[in-house]
């Protein structure tokens, strides 16, 4: 994170670096960025694969509007703590902001805050409906996600819509949405079994003719962190 944030000048967090070093099979992580808390949350995909779907389309983080978004959620920040007691976005409940939302005077600052928010309550929902094994529920909390990413967030483009559009289409698809900092790179999609060479296909095909050249659909579920190679030497 700290090369990130100082040498290539991207203001990011620590969520893709945690998910790397601490993941855990057949577990999703529930992190709070600002203490490092965490707690794993039972992932069970029995019946279906997470697929990978990558834009393609080439970008660079620090060219994007990454450290903007980060800057716009910082200056709607500044306006809450007028009313509210809270050092960041995530101690706003989603009730709070629809109290003192008209406290942001600019309508993109309070888009911005109103993902962050509500966001965060999808988390809470996403963790719940996993313990609870309902696959479908987390599914629609995706597209949710991916709605407010698009609509409030404004960070995904016509590369990761037209691949979510296109995921959504299809009767094995259970959720979809964009992954990362947006503007390009990958969309995350839970696709019943029997459904994922139909999937690769038809997305494949639909993405290449609407945009003009064509993804890459890598076929996952949920392993383990980085960790020891071992191998044996001859």
């Amino acid at each position: 994170q700290r090369a990130e944030n100082t040498f290539v000048g991207v203001n990011c967090g620590i969520m893709d670096q945690f998910a790397v070093g601490m993941g855990k099979k057949g577990h999703a992580i529930l992190l709070k960025s600002d203490t490092l808390e965490y707690s794993y949350v039972p992932l069970n995909l029995e019946g279906y694969k997470i697929l990978i779907t990558n834009t393609n389309k080439k970008r660079g983080l620090i060219d994007s509007k990454y450290n903007e978004r980060r800057s716009e959620c910082e200056k709607a920040l500044t306006y809450l703590k007028k009313a509210l007691p809270v050092k960041n976005l995530s101690e706003v409940t989603v009730e709070r902001f629809e109290e003192y939302k008209d406290l942001i005077p600019d309508e993109v600052l309070r888009k911005r805050a109103r993902h962050v928010i509500t966001e965060n309550k999808r988390v809470l929902d996403a963790v719940a409906a996993l313990n609870d094994n309902d696959i479908v529920k987390f599914g629609k909390l995706m597209i949710e996600s991916h709605n407010s990413l698009r609509n409030d967030f404004e960070v995904t483009g016509k590369e990761l819509d037209t691949l979510v559009e296109e995921a959504l289409k299809l009767k094995g698809v259970v959720g979809s949405r964009m992954t990362g900092a947006g503007f390009g790179g990958c969309t995350v999609s839970i696709v019943k079994e029997d459904a994922v060479e139909e999937f690769i296909e038809v997305v494949t095909r639909n993405y290449t003719q609407k945009i003009g050249y064509a993804p890459t659909v890598y076929v996952t579920g949920v392993g383990e962190g980085a960790g020891e190679v071992e191998y044996l030497r001859r």
